[in-house]
């Protein structure tokens, strides 16, 4: 078995809570009303400064360069089009400056302050852990729905697309290669502490989903 489908395994009702979300899936449909979508965006956009820095922190810590490569390949995506298709949403679904720049939830927090530890770690396995989650989670709920219905506005279908098909599953799988290939050299300890990580990063996510959902009850 890969060391990314045991620390999947060890996080099972959390991880198939997260990527069967109802929040996912009536973004898929459609359904999903705007307040809650607006709410979600202007809280996951603070995740890209986190989320960047950690990436450049394992693509600092990376083995070599071929292995640091794929990495940075990503970070001009999420630095790219990711950011991008954030700008064109707040302006399509009217976010102005304050309802783009509102204070960050209890669950943002929460998985700021995460991934700002495993970037301060040093530890390649334990940035890898949250990358991992944090990617494949979302590659998980969007590849059953993708491609998607060609009536969803673009703030819903280009989530979806961002998140699936052939390149992001290729970031996918790089991210969990690297993991499985440290995991071997890792002591019996450090394995934990991935495993300790990566159930909690699993555990957020599915938070982060809970208090999007249950945002902003009116359409």
């Amino acid at each position: 078995m890969r060391a990314t489908d045991h620390l999947c395994q060890l996080a099972a009702a959390d991880w198939k809570a997260a990527t069967t979300h109802p929040f996912t899936t009536e973004l898929a449909a459609g359904t999903l009303p705007l307040s809650k979508m607006r709410w979600y965006l202007a809280q996951d956009y603070q995740f890209i400064d986190g989320f960047v820095r950690l990436l450049a922190s394992a693509i600092a810590h990376a083995p070599s360069l071929a292995d640091s490569v794929p990495a940075a390949q990503f970070l001009a995506v999420i630095t790219g089009p990711e950011n991008t298709y954030f700008l064109r949403s707040f302006d399509a679904l009217d976010m102005d400056e304050a309802a783009r720049n509102v204070p960050p939830a209890a669950a943002t927090r929460d998985f700021q302050d995460l991934m700002a530890e495993a970037a301060a770690s040093g530890r390649y396995e334990l940035m890898l852990a949250v990358l991992v989650v944090a990617e494949w989670t979302y590659l998980s709920w969007a590849t059953p729905v993708n491609p998607p219905r060609n009536d969803l506005p673009f703030w819903f279908a280009e989530w979806i697309t961002l998140h699936a098909g052939e390149g992001f599953e290729g970031v996918v799988e790089y991210l969990r290669a690297q993991l499985d290939q440290v995991w071997p050299t890792l002591s019996a300890p450090a394995q934990q502490e991935v495993e300790t990580l990566f159930i909690r990063a699993v555990a957020l996510e599915y938070a982060f989903f809970d208090a999007s959902y249950a945002a902003c009850p009116q359409s």
